[in-house]
C-alpha cells in the first residue's frame, strides 16, 4: 500500500469533530479506569529519587504554581507538572500497557490534560474525550510502525506519546482541523526517546517530554504558530525519518472512528516489564503449589516469545530499575519472595545474596511458538524432580483483565502513605468523571492532606 495522502488533515479532521456521544459506553469506561490505574501508579513514582531530582530542578524556574503534582504539594506550571506527572506515572514501569506496540498509552497523555484541566474550565466529559482521542492517535501511529521502530531503539512511548499528547490537548482547547493539524506538526518535531535509555533515569526525560511538547503544541497552535501541512507523511516528515521502510500504513486509519485502541489497553498488576509479567505468573504458582528450596534448585528454565529475551534475558543488573526489565531477577524474587511489587525492584532486593545466587540459575530459552503473553517456567531440582508451569495468558492481560476493583485496590497499596479515606474520595471522583463540570477538581484530591 502507499503512503496515504492528506493523512495529518484525516486525523486532524477526526480529532476536531468526534464528539462525546460517539463514544461507545465501553471506551468510555475503559478511559476511567487507565485514568484510575494513572493516578495510582503516579503516587508510586512521586517521590522515586529521579523525580525528586527533576522536581528540584524545575521548581528553579516554576514560579507560576498553576498545577497539580500528583502526591505532592508543590505546584508548578502546567508545562512543568505535566512533565512531572508524566515521569511519575511511568518511572516504576507500572502503567499501562497497549500490547500491539507496547506503548504505555497514559502517561503522556492523561497528565497533558491533567494540566490544561487546571488552565481552562473544562468538564469530566470534554477531558475523557480528548483522553480516548489522544490514546487513539498514538497507538495508531504505533500500530503503523510496531516492532520495527523500537528494534532501531526509539522508545515508542515518546515518540507515538508526543502526537497523542498534542491531539488530546487540542481537542481540549477546542482546536480546528486546521490549526490540529499545526499541533502535530509541532509534536512531530520535538518527539525523541531511546530505547537504550531503559534501566535509567533519562528514560523519564523522554515520557516527561511527551507530555509537555504535547501540550505545549496544542498551546502554540491554538495562538496560530503555524506547522507544515504534512508533518506525518511528508517526503520528509515524521513516518520518513523513524519509520521503517514500509510502515503498515492501512492501520493508521483502517476502522477509524469504528474501532478504539483504548480498548487494546491492558493493566499490569506487576511494576516491569509486560513481556515478563507470564513468568512471574508461573514462578509465584510453582511456589505456591511446590515451594522448591532455593539451594535445592540445579537450574531454572524460562522458555518464551523472542521478545521475552530479546527485551529482558538480562542477569547482570545491579540496581532496582534496571531489574524491572530483568527476567532472571524478576523469577528468582517471585521464588524467594512469594511476591512481585514494588519491594522486589530496589537495589537492596537486586543485591540480595540469596537472590543472586538463583538468579544464576536461571536460563532463557527463545520459541517462537509461544505467544507474547504466555510463557513456560521449569524448575530442575537437584534430587531429580522437575517442575513446570505454563501459562498462555498473563495476570493483567486482555485474556485475564485486571477488574475495577483490582485497580481500585492497586490505587490504594501504592498511595499506601495516605489513609484510607483519603483515597476513596479519588476513586469516587474518578468513577464520576463523566458527571463533574470541573475536571481539575478531581486532582486537588491528590494533594496531601493540610497543603492548602
Amino acid at each position: 500500500m502507499s503512503p496515504p495522502t492528506d493523512l495529518t488533515r484525516t486525523f486532524g479532521n477526526f480529532i476536531a469533530s468526534t464528539q462525546w456521544d460517539q463514544l461507545p459506553d465501553r471506551v468510555r469506561h475503559e478511559a476511567k479506569r487507565s485514568i484510575l490505574n494513572f493516578v495510582a501508579t503516579a503516587f508510586s513514582g512521586c517521590r522515586e529519587d529521579a523525580v525528586e531530582q527533576t522536581l528540584a530542578s524545575l521548581l528553579a524556574f516554576s514560579r507560576g504554581g498553576q498545577a497539580t503534582v500528583i502526591g505532592r504539594t508543590e505546584r508548578l506550571d502546567a508545562l512543568s507538572a505535566a512533565f512531572l506527572n508524566a515521569a511519575s506515572g511511568n518511572v516504576f514501569d507500572f502503567d499501562d500497557t497497549h500490547l500491539r506496540t507496547v506503548i504505555h498509552p497514559t502517561a503522556p497523555v492523561a497528565p497533558a490534560l491533567f494540566a490544561l484541566a487546571e488552565l481552562r474550565s473544562v468538564s469530566g466529559r470534554e477531558l475523557l474525550l480528548a483522553f480516548t482521542l489522544g490514546v487513539e492517535i498514538e497507538c495508531r501511529i504505533g500500530n503503523a510502525i510496531s516492532p520495527e521502530h523500537y528494534g532501531r531503539g526509539w522508545h515508542i512511548t515518546s515518540t507515538c506519546g508526543c502526537f497523542g499528547a498534542a491531539a488530546a490537548a487540542g481537542k481540549m482547547l477546542s482546536l480546528d482541523a486546521e490549526r490540529m493539524v499545526w499541533a502535530l506538526g509541532g509534536a512531530a518535531t520535538q518527539t525523541s526517546g531511546l530505547v537504550e535509555c531503559l534501566g535509567t533515569a533519562t528514560k523519564s526525560l523522554s515520557v516527561g517530554n511527551a507530555a509537555r511538547n504535547g501540550l505545549w503544541s496544542a498551546l502554540l497552535a491554538e495562538k496560530g504558530f503555524r506547522g507544515p501541512a504534512a508533518p506525518l507523511e511528508g517526503r520528509q516528515g515524521y513516518f520518513n525519518a523513524l519509520a521503517p521502510s514500509a510502515p503498515n500504513w492501512s492501520a493508521l486509519t483502517h476502522g477509524l472512528g469504528d474501532t478504539w485502541e483504548l480498548l487494546e489497553n491492558a493493566y499490569k498488576p506487576y511494576p516491569g516489564g509486560i513481556v515478563i509479567h507470564p513468568v512471574i505468573d508461573a514462578a509465584l504458582a510453582l511456589r505456591e503449589k511446590h515451594a522448591p528450596a532455593s539451594e535445592a534448585i540445579a537450574r531454572i528454565l524460562v522458555r518464551g516469545h523472542p521478545l521475552l529475551a530479546a527485551r529482558t534475558d538480562r542477569p547482570h543488573v545491579t540496581t532496582g530499575r534496571e531489574a524491572q526489565v530483568s527476567v532472571q531477577h524478576s523469577v528468582a524474587a517471585a521464588l524467594l519472595f512469594g511476591k512481585a511489587g514494588l519491594d522486589q525492584y530496589t537495589d537492596v532486593c537486586v543485591l540480595d545474596p540469596a537472590v543472586l545466587a538463583l538468579r544464576a540459575k536461571i536460563e532463557v530459552e527463545q520459541d517462537p511458538s509461544i505467544a507474547l503473553q504466555g510463557a513456560s517456567v521449569c524448575i530442575e531440582m537437584k534430587a531429580g524432580e522437575t517442575y513446570t508451569t505454563t501459562v498462555a495468558a498473563a495476570r493483567g492481560s486482555l485474556q485475564r483483565p485486571l477488574t475495577d476493583r483490582e485497580i481500585e485496590e492497586k490505587l490504594r497499596v501504592l498511595a499506601a502513605g495516605w489513609r484510607a479515606e483519603d483515597v476513596q474520595p479519588i476513586i469516587d471522583a474518578v468513577w464520576n468523571l463523566d458527571r463533574s463540570e470541573d475536571a481539575g477538581a478531581f486532582l486537588r484530591l491528590t494533594v496531601p492532606r493540610g497543603s492548602h
